[in-house]
């Protein structure tokens, strides 16, 4: 998890929530708390840029501080993030994402004290990286794969910001469907798959995924690629 001075979650309701990323406040949509009161209204005045959205995915931010800074960083030892505000109200970070990463590099580290061996972990739609750094810090050898190429940037440039930049991570700006056929094909083998599939989403070629059509193919395909040794 995060130390309180590196995220906290202050409020949330009326389809908003209230949170700070190291020392930005930032108020941002949340659908699902469209229908929950606003529990500390006194806090709301703190944010110091709120995002609106436009239409479809779409929007703006409204800053109420000039010199707010576009970057900065949390850190969640041993690595560290950095964060933006991007056109669709994200900021680089899905703080639920934390408890995962102490997880990962629990069972990256009993994995190498077990075998003497780095665990090899593919991660897919791996995004700016938490997951990737978490299992490198702790020994994994790791296959990144985002088909989004600024992403993949975002992740490498983590990566240096955290110095593991040296650490044995493959950087792939490919469709996840694809990369998992092609190493199927390659007879390339992993011992755990990590993944968080958006609902909807396109490959870096135009690919089309969708979550309700494609993720049992996918599912599919992680096993047959960790199915002579499995770790998880």
């Amino acid at each position: 998890m995060f130390a309180p001075e590196q995220y906290e979650l202050l409020d949330f309701g009326r389809g908003r929530r209230l949170e700070r990323f190291g020392g930005i406040v930032l108020d941002r949509p949340c659908p699902a708390a469209e229908k929950l009161p606003i529990e500390r209204p006194e806090l709301w005045s703190q944010a110091q840029a709120r995002y609106e959205r436009l239409g479809g995915q779409q929007g703006r931010w409204i800053l109420r501080e000039a010199n707010l800074p576009e970057r900065w960083t949390v850190e969640h030892p041993p690595f560290q993030l950095e964060l933006k505000r991007t056109e669709f109200g994200q900021v680089g970070l899905f703080p639920e994402h934390a408890t995962h990463w102490d997880w990962i590099a629990q069972q990256v580290a009993q994995a190498l004290q077990r075998t003497g061996r780095p665990l090899k972990l593919l991660h897919l739609f791996a995004y700016t990286g938490g997951g990737t750094l978490a299992a490198a810090a702790a020994g994994a050898e790791v296959v990144h794969v985002d088909a989004a190429k600024n992403v993949v940037a975002w992740a490498r440039h983590n990566a240096a910001l955290s110095g593991l930049a040296d650490r044995p991570i493959r950087w792939i700006v490919e469709d996840v469907r694809k990369f998992c056929k092609r190493a199927l094909r390659r007879g390339e083998p992993f011992q755990a798959v990590l993944l968080d599939p958006p609902t909807y989403g396109h490959g870096a070629h135009g690919e089309v995924w969708r979550l309700d059509r494609h993720l049992p193919e996918l599912l599919e395909l992680c096993a047959r690629l960790t199915a002579q040794d499995r770790h998880w």
